[in-house]
């Protein structure tokens, strides 16, 4: 069978819908993770779905290629991605998969895969495109069985998390399947609730459900003018990531709130190491550090965060993009919706909310710029600027993922993106003379290396 091969990412698989994905794809691909599964003496998979409107037909088509290998698909329906991860551990399945274009526009879907507790990611993504294409596909029966996880899911997290006060905020869940569950979340653990757009609707007819851009957050900012709650919180389309808003407007990025993360989790495992990944502010490695914790800066993308987490037993991690993963008293997956529920707790304990998150440690930053170039570019470029280039003045020069270098007054980075064909260039500094300054190097290193490329700062 032949399969447009760019469907299958870093992280996961991603089409455009009767394109590049079709349920004769996607059962052949239920056919190479059931296999796979197979290869690994598992028996059963969870298979739920986003709201998006392509979600019945891929979910349905995947669970007939899962048991033609053999393997029992234990369907959850429609929920929010973390809820599919939740119901490995809750239905003692062996592996889950969540049918999620994420934050991408209504005509994609796709596929975030777990297997044995291992999130597929790199080399195990394209494994399975080499099963299908070479027809290395082992054959059964295996059942479909319904079953219900919201309820488990609301019980589990309102046994962990209590408010210490009541608190109002604003919920916007973009019409992604957050909608689903968050609002009764947030009402059974006390609050009141001002909800926007939490009816599940795959023709995202409001805004896009994308949280870390901040044209996506002026309806919970207005709603935070004129009412009187005191927080907002925003989900993106599958709901693992969060956005959220103070009082007076303010975006709290990710990297802020993790702060807060860090040192809530750090008061209870004195020592701890906390992960973060190359696009997160600088200031997080001495925040930690002064909260007794270990910093450890890592890779870009959900997946690679995971098994690091993993690897390390460590009790947070956290993403730029808003993926944050809680090991303390959770599962280490990352989920928008309990995340927020953890900043409520942490919250809840003070009496001004909004000074608790504007006081954290701020600087000054360029949003993500991306640069535009040819697919297989982005990596060639990076590669010549970790080889090549030097940066005079810096402290350091990290090369996990891309190149990051670090200044007295701030940090410039360059990094491949593993999902579409951009290098992605983030700054942060004490001044804008300093930002102005990291640019400047970043320019003549990047032009030294691949001259005439029209730079997105």
């Amino acid at each position: 069978m032949q399969l447009a091969p760019e469907i299958f990412k870093a992280y996961d698989i991603r089409g455009i819908i009767d394109k590049s994905l079709t349920p004769e794809v996607a059962r052949a691909i239920g056919h190479a993770l059931g296999s796979e599964a197979r290869a690994r003496n598992l028996k059963s998979i969870a298979v739920g779905r986003d709201g998006r409107l392509s979600g019945p037909a891929l979910a349905g088509a995947l669970a007939e290629g899962i048991c033609a290998a053999g393997v029992d698909v234990i369907d959850i329906g429609c929920v929010p991605t973390p809820l599919t991860y939740f119901a490995a551990y809750h239905l003692n399945a062996d592996g889950c998969v969540s049918v999620t274009g994420s934050h991408n526009p209504p005509d994609y879907n796709g596929f975030k895969m777990v297997l044995g507790g291992q999130t597929l990611f790199g080399e195990l993504i394209q494994d399975l495109r080499k099963r299908i294409e070479t027809g290395d596909l082992v054959h059964g029966t295996g059942t479909v069985r319904q079953a219900e996880v919201i309820d488990a899911y609301l019980d589990r997290v309102l046994g962990d998390v209590r408010l210490a006060r009541p608190m109002k905020i604003v919920i916007d869940c973009g019409n992604g399947v957050a909608g689903a569950v968050a609002p009764q979340l947030f009402r059974r653990l006390g609050c009141e609730v001002t909800e926007l757009f939490c009816e599940v609707d795959g023709n995202f007819p409001n805004h896009h459900p994308d949280p870390s851009k901040p044209e996506n957050l002026q309806d919970v900012i207005r709603a935070l003018r004129e009412t009187d709650a005191e927080l907002g919180l925003a989900f993106d389309g599958d709901g693992d990531r969060l956005g959220v808003v103070t009082k007076d407007g303010q975006i709290i990025y990710p990297d802020r709130q993790l702060m807060l993360f860090a040192a809530d989790v750090l008061s209870r495992v004195p020592g701890g190491q906390i992960i973060y990944d190359v696009k997160c502010t600088r200031n997080l490695a001495g925040w930690i550090r002064q909260h007794g914790g270990e910093p450890l800066m890592w890779n870009t993308g959900h997946a690679l965060v995971k098994a690091k987490l993993k690897e390390t037993g460590a009790p947070l991690a956290g993403e730029m993009s808003g993926h944050v993963f809680f090991k303390e008293r959770w599962y280490g997956f990352d989920d928008g919706l309990y995340t927020g529920a953890r900043l409520l707790e942490i919250l809840s304990a003070r009496p001004d909310a909004n000074a608790a998150l504007t006081e954290l440690p701020d600087a000054l930053s360029t949003p993500e710029l991306n640069l535009k170039m040819a697919e297989g570019e982005p990596f060639e470029l990076v590669r010549r600027l970790r080889e090549q280039a030097a940066f005079d003045g810096a402290d350091d020069v990290i090369t996990i993922d891309g190149v990051r270098v670090e200044y007295p007054d701030g940090f410039g980075l360059a990094r491949p993106s593993n999902t579409t064909p951009v290098v992605v260039l983030r700054f942060e500094a004490d001044s804008q003379a300093a930002i102005e300054r990291i640019q400047t190097a970043f320019r003549s290193a990047i032009d030294a290396v691949w001259p005439g490329l029209a730079l997105p700062f």
